[in-house]
C-alpha cells in the first residue's frame, strides 16, 4: 500500500458524534480560535499562531498536501452543530513497516468530553482496517496527562518515556510513548 492510496482522496470517516473529514478553507477562523490560545499549543510541537494570516498559510500547506497524496489531517466536525472543533491525523506513516503515529488538537471548550477518544479510536480502526498497519503509536508531553489518558482509553500501552526527546520553549521535555498493535486491536473487538 502508498500513502496516495489513501490520502489521494482522504476519505469520510463517520462516529457517533463526528465527522472526520478534509480541512477547508473555511475553517480557517476556526483553527485559529484554538490554535492562538498557549493553553493549547503548550502540549503540542507547534507555537501558538500569532495572526490569522499564520493559520490561513497552514491550511493552504494542508490543502497542498491533499492534492499532492501526502500525508495531512482530517478535520474533527461535531455533528449536532457542524462546528470544526479539531484535527485528527496519522502524523507519520511507514507502509513497509506497516506502522503509524497518531496527533490530535482540539478546541478547549470540547475538553474532557470524550471526543478526542472517540476520533483516535476511528483513527486506530481505519488504521488496522484500511492501512493494514501492525503498529501505531502516539506520543504526549510527559506532564499531559488529559493526552496520555486518551491514549490509555484508546487502547494503547504506554511503553515508556523518551527522556529530553523534545525541544520547545527554551528547554528541553520527556515524551510518553503508547502503541497498539493489531494483534492487541482485534482481541478487543472480539471482546
Amino acid at each position: 500500500m502508498k500513502i496516495a492510496d489513501i490520502y489521494g482522496n482522504l476519505p469520510l470517516l463517520e462516529t457517533n458524534r463526528l465527522r472526520l473529514r478534509k480541512v477547508k478553507r473555511t475553517d480557517i477562523e476556526a483553527i485559529y480560535h484554538y490554535a492562538s490560545q498557549d493553553k493549547v499549543s503548550r502540549y503540542v510541537t507547534w507555537n501558538s499562531h500569532e495572526s490569522l494570516h499564520e493559520t490561513t498559510a497552514f491550511v493552504q500547506f494542508i490543502l497542498e498536501q491533499y492534492e499532492k497524496g501526502n500525508i495531512a489531517p482530517w478535520g474533527i466536525e461535531y455533528k449536532a452543530t457542524g462546528e470544526f472543533i479539531g484535527t485528527v491525523d496519522f502524523v507519520t506513516w511507514d507502509p513497509a513497516q506497516f506502522t503509524a503515529e497518531i496527533g490530535y488538537v482540539i478546541t478547549p471548550e470540547y475538553w474532557g468530553k470524550g471526543i478526542v477518544t472517540e476520533a483516535v479510536r476511528e483513527l486506530v480502526r481505519f488504521g488496522f482496517s484500511a492501512m493494514k498497519l501492525e503498529r501505531i503509536q502516539a506520543r504526549c508531553l510527559e506532564e499531559n496527562i488529559a493526552s496520555a489518558r486518551v491514549m490509555e482509553k484508546s487502547g494503547m500501552t504506554c511503553e515508556g518515556n523518551l527522556r529530553h526527546a523534545i525541544y520547545k520553549n527554551g528547554k528541553h521535555s520527556n515524551l510518553k510513548i503508547y502503541s497498539i498493535l493489531r494483534e492487541e486491536w482485534n482481541q478487543s473487538q472480539k471482546a
